[in-house]
């Protein structure tokens, strides 16, 4: 198995991705790790750490084929092999691309993953390290490029959809990277329920986390509460906008920053525009949606709009549509009709994936847990 993982400058990918390895390596599989960057760094002992993308493109060019040239040949003799590495870069050159369509060609990865993560907490990284360059902005549109840019480069290569966008999170995502790239055999799942109109009800979000966590026990599950954490910043920054407030603080911890208000409603338009674009990628590079509609306090279901889209968007994508339906009136023909099946409680639903063969068992003959 041959694994390519890009994500933008700022996203911290090597500690990540050695959790992974650490995690294949507990399960039983060997994964060996490619650092790009840091090859470069060391075929390179005359540039500082952090000023690589400073050098002229003709030397960067020819640092990074070298470096992978020897990739290719130590690829040959690992049974798994993970290459951590960008598809894009924007910097002081501009945009250009990082890497070479002719040694890609060669390698013939299997997987591509592009990995993601809140732009607050890239934009601290690249603080944290003295890049005091890049906006919010500049790395909203950044991770947009690198989204576009790895999925082309895998159907150039491959021709066909073996292309995910992940997110670069804890021990949660570490797994269910493990999971994409050594069990196939499981069934993908996007994971659909409100979020920001059940945000005071805090009844309704212990329903909510008890039923990701579930879901998350038997599926690779792709999870956008696991990413959509910008929109509550963006909230804030109005919030502050309104109060005469020039700064924002968002994060816990050490992953705590200050952002300027103006800057954050600048990306306003970007990050609803990208929520709304991300998710139904995510549907679409599932096998099926799975979506928890709660009843509100006053009796009325939770059905949110960007709920009712989801599950519009993986029907007409031929996915398996699952609804767990738990306020005491009845679903409406728009959802019993587009849904492959309604469940009254999660339960239900386990007990149906169960017993008509969703869930795969682990080598071992037991169930993922």
């Amino acid at each position: 198995m041959k694994v390519v993982v890009t994500g933008q400058v700022g996203l911290d990918k090597k500690p990540f991705l050695q959790r992974v390895a650490a995690l294949a390596k507990q399960e039983g599989f060997d994964l060996t790790l490619f650092h790009v960057g840091d090859m470069m760094y060391a075929e390179a002992p005359d540039v500082a750490a952090g000023k690589i993308l400073d050098l002229p493109l003709g030397r960067l060019e020819n640092l990074r084929r070298s470096v992978f040239k020897d990739i290719l040949a130590e690829s040959k003799k690992a049974p798994n092999v993970l290459i951590n590495t960008h598809a894009t870069f924007r910097w002081r050159h501009g945009l250009f691309f990082a890497f070479d369509h002719d040694q890609m060609k060669r390698l013939d990865a299997d997987l591509y993953v592009v990995l993601v993560d809140g732009i607050d907490q890239v934009y601290r990284r690249l603080r944290h390290d003295g890049h005091h360059d890049p906006t919010l902005k500049d790395l909203m549109v950044w991770r947009e490029e690198e989204i576009l840019a790895t999925e082309l480069l895998s159907r150039l290569v491959r021709g066909h959809g073996r292309f995910f966008i992940c997110v670069r999170g804890g021990e949660e995502q570490a797994q269910a990277l493990v999971r994409l790239i050594f069990r196939p055999e499981m069934k993908k799942a996007y994971l659909s329920f409100p979020m920001s109109h059940v945000a005071d009800s805090p009844d309704i979000l212990a329903d909510i986390e008890r039923f990701r966590r579930e879901m998350k026990r038997y599926f690779i599950c792709f999870d956008p509460a696991d990413m959509e954490k910008e929109k509550p910043i963006t909230f804030q920054a109005i919030e502050a906008a309104r109060d005469g407030r020039r700064t924002i603080t968002v994060g816990e911890g050490p992953r705590r920053i200050t952002l300027e208000t103006n800057d954050v409603l600048g990306i306003l338009p970007d990050v609803d525009g990208q929520i709304y674009v991300r998710d139904f990628k995510l549907i679409d590079q599932s096998d099926m949606i799975i979506s928890l509609i709660p009843e509100l306090p006053d009796g009325k279901p939770a059905l949110s709009s960007g709920v009712e889209r989801e599950l519009q968007h993986a029907h007409e994508s031929t996915r398996d549509v699952f609804v767990i339906w738990t306020p005491r009136r009845d679903p409406s023909p728009f959802i019993t009709e587009t849904a492959t099946r309604v469940f009254r409680s999660s339960a239900e639903a386990v007990r149906f994936f169960l017993e008509n063969h969703y869930v795969v068992e682990a080598t071992n003959g037991t169930l993922f847990h």
